[in-house]
Parts: C-alpha cells; structure tokens; sequence
C-alpha cells in the first residue's frame, strides 16, 4: 500500500465523519490535528469549505459541553461551551433562532455583555460568547468562544434550528415522496417544485422577504400538528398515519430531488437524556416521514409556506402551553 500524504489523509478522515481539525497554538504556525473529544475549554474548529451552502442547524451536547454545526448535513464546526449551572440549566428541547444582536446586553444580568448573541426564548435563553471554564457555569445559556460566536453569528439567520439535548446523531439525507404530511401521488411532486419556485434559501434572505420563517410541530401526545409562521400559530391540524411514541427528529427541507421525485431532507434525531436510544416505533425516521399525513385544510397551509429551510419538529411530547416561552418557538422536553 502506498503511502498517503498528511492531507489526503484528513480528507479521508473527514469523510468518515471522524471530523478531525487543524488547530493553530497561539503564537505559533505549526499546525496541530486534534480529535472532536481533545478540544479544551474555549477551543474549536471551523470549516465552512466542507459544505459551502445549505440549511444550517445547532445542535449543543450537553453531556458533551460541545456545539456542533451543521449545513447541508455536514458538520462544519465544533466548539467547546458552558451551559447553565446548577439551578439555572439549559432547558433541553428544540428551539429557533429568533433574533439576533451583535452587541446585546443582559436586561436580567446587571446589563452583562452578550456578544454576538442568537436568541433562543424571550425569557433569556441564548447562544452568545463568554467565559468557558470547562464546565457548566451560565445562568442558562450557552456560552461560546468569542471567536467562534463571531463566525457562527455570520451562518444563522432568524428560524435556525437549535437543539439542546443529551444525546442526539448526526443528520443524514433521506427524502420524502410529493408533499411532506400528504399520502404520495405522482403530481403532488411537480406541486411541490412549483411551490418552492424563486424562493430563495434562508441565508438569502432579508427583511423584505415576502415569506415567513416557518416551522411544523407533529406531536404524537396529543395527535396535533401546528404550522408556526414568525413565531405565530398559522394554522392546526391532527395528525394521522401513525400511531404510538415517535421519538424526537428534526427535519430540515434543503428543497427538491428530481432524480427521486421527491422533497430533500436532512434528519437529525435526539433525547435529552445521555445514551437514550434515538429510535421511533416505525423503524427509521425516514419511513416515520412517509407515514405521518395531515387533513387536508393543514395540508394546503404547508404547501402554501413550504420554502427552503422549512424546519418539521417531530414530538411525543404534548404541545401545551406550558411548553412555551412567551410567543417564541415550543421547549419540546425539559424547562
């Protein structure tokens, strides 16, 4: 066997998702490769070459004290962080970015500086750079290296996914014949390409975007479905096709697949607890995908929002009111 070169051999490694990363030691150029699990406290990577464009999502390991970002499904970052301590922890579950400020101050904190802070929930909840001692320490929210706050602060937009969990997997691709919660027919495809026609990618849009910032919630609780449109109720609809617990799973629309004639997704499933198992009742979450089915009033409302980016949040938990953080996006487990 030939040998490979040091290059060659960290692509390899990054296809495997082993997701090694070059690291710099300050004051120095010498080039250090280091594993995901030897990061130090205020230590990261970032490597937007792997995956130029697409859907991004955050997913932040608590167990791990690490977030992780990915677009298009593939990890592009990891940093160390610090989550809530003792009597303040970070609520686990499934969130939007719902605004951001580079230069926020705390209003409950004696005016403390939040840099580069992407809101979570209206009562405080937020990824933000500050101190990183190695443990959890924050009153609640996810503290980031300064300079990784700064780059991941240029990714996200309003209507990022951020999932708060104890265990979770990577994502992967799958995709969904015709429209998402409606039963496949041929011509449901060709509906689903005319919907998303000159609609542009989250990361293009601005404030004159003439669609919303839309998220689905399916939950199996209480066999109930919302359409959530700039953090407001759109529309309600029960759920069909599926009966039982279907564990948690996020899905993120990258847009159409003409060679499958189908819509393209990327899955991620978590639990907030370490070492869950990750499965649902219905085998994987890509055939969970296909059975979920909506009435037809709910079907006509997705179709009408359906855009790149367009987040579906898969639950057993009810979706009650007790659940939420003022008008903001559902705290699917813990609070």
């Amino acid at each position: 066997m030939q040998p490979i070169d040091r290059r060659t051999a960290l692509l390899r490694l990054a296809a495997l998702g082993a997701a090694p990363f070059i690291l710099a030691h300050r004051g120095s150029r010498a080039e250090v490769v280091k594993e995901i699990h030897d990061l130090q406290p205020g230590e990261f990577t970032w490597h937007p070459e792997r995956s130029p464009k697409g859907a991004v999502a955050v997913v932040v390991s608590l167990p791990e004290q690490m977030t992780h970002v990915y677009r298009n499904g593939v990890r592009i970052a990891v940093s160390t962080c610090s989550t809530g301590k003792s009597g303040h922890e970070t609520p686990n579950g499934v969130f939007v970015v719902l605004e951001k400020d580079k230069n926020h101050h705390s209003s409950t904190y004696n005016n403390a500086p939040m840099p580069n802070m992407n809101r979570l929930t209206w009562d405080g909840i937020a990824l933000h750079a500050g101190k990183l001692p190695g443990y959890p320490a924050s009153h609640g929210c996810v503290r980031l290296p300064m300079a990784f706050s700064e780059k991941l602060w240029t990714v996200t937009h309003v209507g990022t996914p951020v999932i708060i969990a104890g265990a979770h997997a990577d994502p992967w691709e799958l995709t969904h014949p015709g429209l998402v919660l409606a039963g496949y027919a041929e011509h449901e495809f060709e509906r689903a390409v005319a919907g998303l026609e000159g609609k542009r990618h989250p990361s293009d849009w601005d404030a004159e975007a003439e669609y919303p910032v839309t998220t689905i919630i399916a939950s199996s609780a209480d066999r109930k479905l919302e359409l959530i449109e700039n953090g407001e109720v759109a529309a309600e609809g029960r759920l069909a096709g599926a009966g039982g617990k279907l564990g948690s799973h996020v899905f993120v629309l990258n847009g159409s697949h003409a060679g499958t004639k189908g819509l393209a997704w990327h899955a991620i499933s978590h639990h907030e607890t370490a070492g869950a198992d990750l499965g649902t009742g219905w085998g994987s979450p890509d055939a969970l995908l296909t059975r979920l089915t909506a009435d037809n009033a709910f079907q006509r409302a997705v179709e009408r929002s359906l855009h790149p980016g367009l987040v579906l949040v898969v639950t057993d938990n009810p979706l009650h009111p007790d659940r939420r953080s003022g008008k903001d996006f559902v705290i699917m487990s813990s609070a």
